[in-house]
């Protein structure tokens, strides 16, 4: 279970943007990134446009928590590699949320970002 409420899920799920940090290896918060954010049912899941190397998904690796900001929603969360079968469906939602004709939209979509595929737990 993801732990996010049905009204945290749908502001989220709408908002166009997240803020997204990290922790450090002290536990405190990286600098925030803005990214984009999609729901596939009762779930969150982030990516990484320009892939592992992005230097704020790395720092989820770290600790695999941070904090989220978005929809007027703040919360602390857990990062999950999500399951690789959620791909083209995770995919279908980027393409609703954010315009399948757009040159982003290509690029969230491609094999590079969808290997960087994190579901959002709440903590």
């Amino acid at each position: 279970m993801s732990g996010w409420t049905e009204d945290e899920l749908a502001r989220i799920g709408d908002a166009g943007e997240m803020r997204i940090t990290s922790r450090d290896g002290g536990g405190g918060l990286r600098r925030p990134r803005t990214i984009w954010v999609v729901r596939q049912g009762g779930d969150l899941y982030v990516r990484s446009v320009n892939g592992p190397g992005s230097s704020w998904y790395r720092g989820t690796r770290d600790r695999l928590a941070g904090h989220v900001s978005a929809g007027g929603v703040e919360a602390d969360v857990a990062f999950e590699d999500a399951d690789d079968a959620l791909d083209d469906r995770i995919d279908a939602a980027y393409r609703d949320k954010y315009g399948a004709s757009s040159a982003a939209v290509g690029s969230i979509t491609s094999a590079t970002a969808r290997s960087t595929t994190m579901r959002l737990v709440r903590a």
